[in-house]
């Protein structure tokens, strides 16, 4: 009896000429979705191309020969593929060759190239030299045939240019890549540079995922009464975002009460008690990854809203509306800091970390900090059509009993800007 030994290492059983595609994306055209989910109206196959020409364009004027992407986030915009996102979001074991020219090279967990090699974004998949080296101890170990095989497609690749981008990585394997002649560069802010104007694809693919959020809170609305907890209300929220094709959720901000303020503290067994406000922010990766960020804060009947609950309410619908008001393209982000909502002197305290800050596949580049803030977090820049940004704002004093958060999410058109995020404010706030 003959005993066979299967190596899980091995891609010989990866059928890259007929590229293992799914019988649901054989569209001749490749512009198939890899489920049977999708909408039609996006077009997947111009998106994936899109976003890859925009890496390209810039790794050429920036003079890369390739970058190496470990980033999921990177690793999705560029090809499109995904796999176990979760898990690679914590373990750098799976990454991306790309040249500025020339095939993409995806070295990945075994057993799983058979994910990935549908797309025609990716031209081979080999095995992962660093999978589980953290967890075995034997970094030192991976570093080395890490760095040969990256080096080697550099030179083949590279069009003579030994320049690498890595978007993160240990230093174990920047300075082995040093060492056999690569000119190393951290290249993980160039890359969010690049992605924050968005194709015309990527914004439908925004749109689409604010639809999923927008349904997602409007389960919460619904379910808000005295005796449901927080926990439950965060439950419902997530099970919407599934639902609706969406991925996960950041971030558990969903609270009511005194624990409204300060801003920040996480969904909890609390239950919810007659009068008091319940405030949330989506941070989710809703459909086809892409991130859908605004933040709603109602109240739990039965009665009618406190005087002091809606002056919080119209001071931070106020901040959001005047600053959606001011953003105009063409304009530097530091003038939209000078120009933002002026927050009343007891609100200061507590004030949200931004005016407001970037969107695509996650919470990204800009970041535009408060004028107060500016010298710390800010940074120079301006605001170009094709940037989508969330508006910020928390309104809730040091002390006091409860707060408020409200966000909204918009498009920089050439005009002007264009508003994504359509969840109606709550009219017994905002009633005289």
């Amino acid at each position: 009896m003959s005993i066979v030994v299967f190596d899980p290492d091995s891609t010989e059983d990866v059928d890259f000429k007929d590229r293992m595609r799914h019988p649901a994306a054989a569209d001749p055209a490749g512009g198939m979705w890899l489920s049977d989910t999708e909408p039609s109206f996006i077009d997947a196959d111009a998106l994936r191309k899109g976003r890859l020409a925009k890496l390209r364009a810039w790794m050429r004027e920036a003079g890369y020969g390739g970058v190496v992407l470990f980033d999921p986030y990177n690793q999705r915009y560029a090809t499109g593929s995904r796999n176990m996102f979760g898990y690679f979001l914590r373990n750098s074991t799976r990454y991306f060759f790309i040249p500025t020219e020339g095939p993409i090279v995806l070295f990945e967990y075994p057993q799983s190239y058979h994910v990935s090699m549908v797309l025609d974004t990716i031209d081979e998949a080999r095995p992962s030299k660093l999978v589980w080296s953290s967890v075995s101890g034997r970094d030192d170990e991976t570093a080395g045939p890490f760095a040969d095989e990256i080096t080697e497609l550099l030179k083949k690749h590279g069009g003579g240019s030994m320049k690498l981008g890595l978007d993160r990585c240990s230093h174990l394997q920047a300075l082995a890549l040093e060492k056999r002649g690569c000119e190393v560069r951290d290249c993980q802010g160039e890359i969010l540079a690049v992605r924050a104007v968005k194709t015309p694809e990527e914004v439908k693919c925004l749109q689409v995922s604010m639809a999923g959020a927008e349904a997602a809170v409007a389960a919460v609305r619904e379910a808000i009464k005295p005796g449901v907890s927080e926990n439950e209300l965060f439950a419902i929220m997530y099970h919407e975002v599934i639902r609706q094709g969406g991925e996960f959720i950041e971030t558990r901000l969903l609270t009511s009460g005194q624990r409204t303020n300060p801003w920040f503290n996480e969904a909890s067994g609390r239950k919810i008690r007659p009068g008091e406000l319940v405030a949330l922010d989506t941070d989710t990766t809703g459909c086809y990854g892409y991130y859908s960020d605004f933040s709603r804060t109602f109240r739990c009947g039965p009665g009618k809203p406190t005087p002091y609950q809606k002056s919080l309410y119209r001071m931070a619908h106020d901040q959001v509306q005047h600053n959606i008001g001011i953003v105009k393209p063409g304009m530097a982000f530091r003038e939209i800091a000078e120009k933002a909502w002026k927050i009343p002197d007891r609100f200061v305290d507590q004030r949200y970390t931004s005016v407001m800050h970037g969107v695509g596949m996650h919470g990204e580049t800009p970041f535009i900090a408060h004028s107060m803030d500016y010298e710390t977090y800010g940074r120079d820049g301006i605001i170009v059509p094709g940037m989508v940004v969330s508006v910020e704002s928390y309104i809730g004093e040091k002390g006091g009993r409860e707060g408020v958060k409200l966000e909204d999410e918009i498009l920089i058109t050439e005009t002007g800007t264009e508003l994504l995020s359509r969840f109606p404010y709550e009219d017994e706030f905002l009633d005289k």
